[in-house]
C-alpha cells in the first residue's frame, strides 16, 4: 500500500511512522509512508496556503490550489485515482468497518488542515472521503490521520505477527473482544478462569464467545443491534439482561 499525508507539519509524523507496527510494516516493504508539505505547492512568493473567507468571518481558510497541485502531482489526472481522505469533524465517523474497507485499497492520500476550514471546492472536486474520529474538534487533522493510518495498516497481510489478532480485535467481529489472561495463573488473590487452563478448545471458544457477548452487553449494547447472532445467543443475552451484574 502507498500512503501520502498532506500536512503543514511533517515532523509530527516522524516518530509515528518510524515506530512500532507502522515502522515494521514500512521496513518490510508492506506500506510506503510519506509526508508532503503542501506549503511547497503555494503559488505566491510568501508561500501562504490560507486566506480570509469571502463574506467575512473569523479565522483563515485553506486555499484550493496548493491542495489540488499536491494531489495531482502524487496522482496525475488520467491515471488510477487514489482515495483522497479529508480529516474533518464534519466527516463520516471512522469505524473498524471503514478501516477494513480502506485496507483493500492500494493508494491513500490524507489531507490534514490546520485552520478554520477548507475552500469548499476541495470537498466538491477532489476529496473522495471525509472522516472524523469523534464528535470533538482538534487543532488540525494530523492526529486523526495518524489514528486512521495505524488502524488501516495493521490490517494489511503480513503486518501483525499473528494474523488472527486483527480478526479477533474489538469491533472486528461486531462485538467487543473477550478478556485475556497470562502467567502467572494466580496473581495475588485473583486466579485465571479454570476453563482457560483446561486445554479443552471447544469450551474455551464457547467461554470466549460468551464473554465477548457479555462485555458488549455491559459496555456497548448498541453494537448488539447489528451483530450477527444465533437465536440461542440472543436468548442467552436476554437471560443475562435480567440478571444483576456480579
Amino acid at each position: 500500500m502507498r500512503i501520502e499525508v498532506l500536512t503543514l507539519f511533517p515532523s509530527m509524523f516522524e516518530g509515528v511512522f518510524g515506530s512500532s507496527i507502522l515502522g515494521k510494516a514500512r521496513d518490510k516493504g508492506i506500506v510506503s509512508l510519506q509526508t508532503v508539505n503542501f506549503r511547497d505547492y503555494a503559488n505566491n512568493k510568501h508561500n501562504t496556503v490560507d486566506d480570509y473567507p469571502f463574506g467575512g468571518g473569523g479565522g483563515m481558510v485553506l486555499k484550493a490550489e496548493p491542495i489540488f497541485s499536491a494531489v495531482e502531482e502524487l496522482a496525475p489526472p488520467g491515471g488510477d485515482r487514489p482515495r483522497v481522505i479529508l480529516m474533518c469533524p464534519q466527516g463520516e465517523t471512522f469505524t473498524q468497518r471503514k478501516a477494513e474497507e480502506l485496507s483493500r485499497e492500494s493508494h491513500l492520500v490524507f489531507v490534514c488542515g490546520h485552520y478554520e476550514g477548507y475552500d469548499e471546492r476541495i470537498r466538491e472536486h477532489l476529496i473522495t472521503d471525509e472522516l472524523s474520529i469523534g464528535d470533538y474538534v482538534l487543532t488540525g487533522g494530523e492526529l486523526p490521520a495518524m489514528v486512521v493510518i495505524d488502524s488501516v495498516v495493521r490490517l494489511l497481510p503480513g503486518v501483525l505477527g499473528n494474523e488472527l489478532s486483527a480478526v479477533t480485535d474489538s469491533f472486528s467481529t461486531g462485538l467487543l473482544e473477550y478478556p485475556h489472561y497470562t502467567r502467572p495463573a494466580q496473581f495475588r488473590e485473583w486466579p485465571v478462569p479454570d476453563v482457560l487452563l483446561s486445554g479443552h478448545h471447544d469450551n474455551i471458544a464457547r467461554w470466549r464467545r460468551e464473554q465477548s457477548l457479555l462485555r458488549t452487553l455491559r459496555r456497548r449494547p448498541d453494537l448488539l443491534e447489528d451483530a450477527d447472532l444465533t437465536p440461542k445467543e440472543r436468548a442467552w443475552l436476554e437471560k443475562q439482561r435480567s440478571e444483576p451484574e456480579s
